[in-house]
């Protein structure tokens, strides 16, 4: 159980860097995660197998969502949208393993992938448009804007951030308690719920995470649009 959501477990030190089992926990989906990627791709074939067919048919499904969402082609956002997903999912199932707690229950985590959301939304936006047309578009409209759509773009990260944090840490809260309380079968229903919760968020911060890079995108082809003769 989570003492505080601001509290961090300390289970080593690299040199003058502590390491917390958030991390511990995080280092190890990722290597399960690119494991479990490596096994399932390393023999694709002309005729898919049931394992590769599902493969396909998730890949196919995420980037149906990517083509809605941003009016693009999907390629260049699918590894990282994917990749987002599946480690918000897998890192809100984590606390059901017991003794895990989800990295994503802590604010650091959280902290990290909204920036990763936000270095990614500036650098499809000065793909698109360069540097300083990037720049540029935060004065639209009217040049008096820009201040409060720099604050925007800011507030919009610090909403993932909050977003994912308060529902995962609630939902290892509550199921701690009840665990603590009642015993050990009667928060599975709890659990079942938890999951599902688990799942809803890292499906709303990866496709927030579209809604905001889309945005900065439809920005360049507004520009792009505009400098056209």
């Amino acid at each position: 159980m989570i003492d505080s959501p601001l509290s961090l477990d300390i289970l080593f030190s690299i040199g003058p860097v502590p390491i917390s089992s958030a991390v511990v926990t995080t280092w190890g989906l990722m290597l399960l995660l690119t494991g479990g990627s490596w096994l399932c791709t390393r023999n694709l074939r002309a005729q898919p197998t049931r394992m590769q067919a599902l493969l396909e048919l998730v890949v196919s499904v995420v980037a149906g969502q990517v083509r809605e969402t941003m009016d693009d082609e999907p390629d260049p956002y699918l590894p990282l949208i994917g990749t987002l997903f599946l480690f918000i999912l897998c890192a809100n199932w984590s606390s059901l393993i017991p003794g895990v707690e989800p990295p994503t229950a802590h604010l650091e985590t959280d902290a990290a992938l909204a920036l990763i959301v936000f270095g990614a939304t500036i650098w499809f936006g000065v793909r698109k448009l360069g540097a300083r047309g990037y720049l540029r578009s935060f004065t639209r409209p009217v040049l008096l804007l820009a201040p409060l759509n720099v604050i925007e773009s800011f507030t919009r990260i610090f909403s993932l951030l909050v977003r994912l944090f308060g529902n995962v840490m609630s939902g290892v809260f509550v199921v701690a308690v009840v665990l603590d309380l009642s015993g050990l079968l009667v928060p599975i229903p709890l659990m079942a719920l938890d999951m599902l919760t688990g799942a809803v968020q890292a499906y709303i911060f990866s496709a927030l995470a579209l809604v905001f890079i889309g945005s900065a995108i439809s920005e360049a082809a507004s520009e792009a649009k505009k400098e056209t003769p």
